[in-house]
């Protein structure tokens, strides 16, 4: 659960994805002491304890009223959720949380987050992939743009994970291009986190020494936040966009390495000032990199590709480094072995 912005997690659906557990219900009452019941759906945790399942909950309002929702989490997180009324009416857990409390919910989501995001990023590293984190607004171009991408590739082997609260249809226009592609759900969501991309990337299959794009969901706020595993987050803003977006959204510019500005061919139609938006850029992230990119008239393509080039070569050095500290490892130890021997 995201209490930044209060988005829910319970219809997230991976392509290939099996979710196993069972049900059961529970009783809790609230302070106002309105009771009733809710579904959670839990989907299997990768290297985590514990069993997943499923289970109701009946907690209590003074009042007596009683209602039902669902929802989906892991086992040991801390959640919020949102509640049916009969008459329509809906509130969330978070509404009567202390601001610290918030806080520490936040940071206990973000801690577990984050030791899935280290265990990708160390699996990515071990098979020499190179992973970036996509990220912008709606309409910003994303798919339109990594499909351009992946064709003048040529050879490079490229996977993407494709986030989106319903449908498969960008999954299914990079799979048209030839490279693999999975899709992500996340239903309420208004990101991905890292667990989803871990149980992504156990169906995908990504061979190694892989270039891997992850177009997060269309949201400048939340995918600021969370980590996924990826070696960059790259921030896509369309010249269609405000050139303050920057400064608006300034924790995902922040967050980023690279800027693609996109659409530049739709410049002479334009009143767009990219000086303005490269400063505003640069204020709140003075060490951003921007690429001024077009995927329809091909402008930057070739400094964007060799961005990616050399990336897909540093994680190459990475794995080759990670093998040789391995193999310096096992030699330490069998020399310890025959030392005592």
């Amino acid at each position: 659960m995201c209490v930044t912005c209060g988005c829910g997690e319970g219809e997230v659906q991976i392509e290939g994805a099996q979710v196993n557990g069972h049900v059961h219900v529970h009783v809790h009452t609230h302070g106002d002491g309105v009771q009733h019941s809710h579904t959670h759906a839990h989907t299997d945790e990768h290297a985590a304890p514990g069993p997943t399942h499923l289970h109701e909950h009946e907690p209590g309002h003074a009042d007596g009223t009683q209602h039902t929702h669902t929802h989906t989490h892991t086992p040991d997180a801390t959640h919020e959720h949102e509640h049916d009324f009969a008459d329509g009416a809906a509130h969330s857990h978070a509404a009567g949380v202390t601001p610290a409390r918030r806080v520490q919910i936040e940071q206990d989501i973000l801690a577990k987050n984050n030791a899935y995001a280290s265990a990708n990023r160390q699996a990515l590293t071990e098979r020499g992939i190179f992973a970036l984190n996509l990220v912008s607004s709606p309409g910003s171009g994303k798919t339109t743009l990594l499909c351009k991408t992946i064709a003048l590739l040529g050879d490079q082997p490229v996977a993407v994970i494709e986030g989106d609260q319903q449908t498969s249809q960008d999954a299914d226009r990079i799979r048209a291009t030839g490279a693999p592609a999975i899709q992500i759900n996340t239903g309420k969501g208004c990101h991905l986190d890292a667990h989803m991309v871990g149980h992504a990337l156990e169906q995908l299959n990504v061979p190694s020494g892989a270039l891997l794009l992850i177009e997060n969901v269309g949201n400048l706020v939340c995918p600021a936040a969370f980590d996924l595993g990826e070696a960059h987050k790259v921030v896509i803003l369309s010249v269609t966009e405000g050139e303050d977006k920057p400064i608006k959204y300034p924790d995902m510019f922040r967050a980023a390495s690279l800027m693609l500005l996109n659409k530049v061919d739709l410049l002479p139609h334009l009143s767009y000032d990219v000086d303005a938006a490269i400063a505003f850029a640069r204020r709140v992230n003075p060490a951003i990199r921007v690429i001024q990119v077009s995927a329809t008239s091909g402008q930057g393509m070739d400094e964007w590709l060799t961005y990616l080039r050399a990336g897909v070569a540093r994680a190459a050095a990475a794995q080759q480094q990670t093998v040789a500290s391995l193999k310096a490892q096992v030699a330490a130890l069998q020399a310890q072995l025959q030392a005592r021997a």
